[in-house]
């Protein structure tokens, strides 16, 4: 039983009385055992939180290098915008220079933050991008306003310039018949100046309205025989004479190559023809120039 004992003795340094007890060998194995455990265990936790550091750091690298690259992406997905932004800008200015609009002073050309940590450079950019994004939407928004004002202006005035040429007198009103009586002096049938055209045409054959107007008469005119009027508005009148009916009357509005009457020869006619004369400001014009479209020097004079 000795055997499996180990004897501890404490010896005070005064000599004081000797502390002696023993511990058997069971024991101190157990302890040993306990303590190699517990220090294995330390050195195992220690380790396993070296390992996992370890990878909570490549996992943190790996983590900053995919956010980089999403800020690079980022960063160049703004610049593209940017540039893009600007050819906007550039297009708006211009659209306004076009249409005669002044300059838009509040859109001015991105200032672009080029160094510094990537993450503030990029959302200074992004700031940047999405300030003057608003500005020229903004801008973009005005010139559509003005442009189609100035495309309705222009509309406007291409009807009523249209609506001022279909107010001359531009077509043949029996449809290419020959011109058999000139606008000037004649001895035959009588002696005076003859201030209209006669075409030639058939009885019966159909009038139309060489411009668009009033008709003012409709009724029979003496030597003229049965005659229309047609006010156009703009100091033009045209008188088709000699007709063997009319088809409107007084106060009629008609458009341009609208049957109007059909030709005869009531009056002073020797034979069928139409008489057609263009008055301007009251005062017979020659109608000839009118008969195919409207005269150059009266388009010129035209606003």
């Amino acid at each position: 039983m000795i055997r499996d004992r180990f004897y501890v003795k404490i010896v005070p340094q005064q000599g004081d009385r000797i502390h002696r007890f023993h511990v058997r060998k069971r024991y101190l194995a157990a302890a040993a055992g306990t303590v190699a455990a517990a220090v294995l265990g330390s050195m195992l936790f220690a380790g396993a939180q070296v390992v996992r550091a370890r990878e909570q750091v490549d996992a943190l690298r790996t983590q900053a290098a995919t956010q980089r690259h999403t800020l690079d992406w980022i960063d160049a997905k703004t610049e593209a915008l940017r540039r893009q932004l600007q050819r906007v800008q550039k297009q708006n200015q211009e659209i306004r220079q076009l249409i005669g609009a002044p300059a838009h002073p509040a859109v001015q050309k991105t200032s672009w933050l080029r160094t510094g940590p990537p993450l503030v450079v990029v959302q200074e950019h992004v700031r940047v991008l999405s300030s003057a994004s608003s500005a020229t939407l903004r801008d973009s928004e005005g010139v559509k306003s003005l442009a189609l004002r100035v495309l309705n202006i222009r509309h406007v005035r291409d009807l009523a310039r249209a609506a001022e040429i279909a107010a001359i007198p531009s077509i043949d009103p029996v449809d290419g018949a020959a011109v058999i009586g000139c606008f000037c002096y004649r001895s035959a049938p009588d002696t005076e100046f003859h201030e209209g055209v006669d075409l030639g045409a058939d009885y019966g054959e159909t009038v139309r309205a060489a411009a668009a107007g009033t008709v003012v008469a409709d009724g029979y005119d003496g030597g003229y025989g049965i005659k229309v009027d047609i006010d156009h508005g703009n100091g033009y009148h045209t008188w088709y004479a000699h007709l063997s009916r009319a088809d409107v009357t007084v106060g009629e509005h008609v458009y341009k190559g609208q049957t109007i009457a059909a030709v005869g020869a009531t009056g002073f006619a020797t034979g069928p023809h139409l008489h057609y004369q263009v008055m301007y400001q009251g005062r017979p014009v020659d109608p000839a120039p009118f008969l195919h479209g409207v005269p150059a020097n009266v388009l010129a004079a035209l606003p």
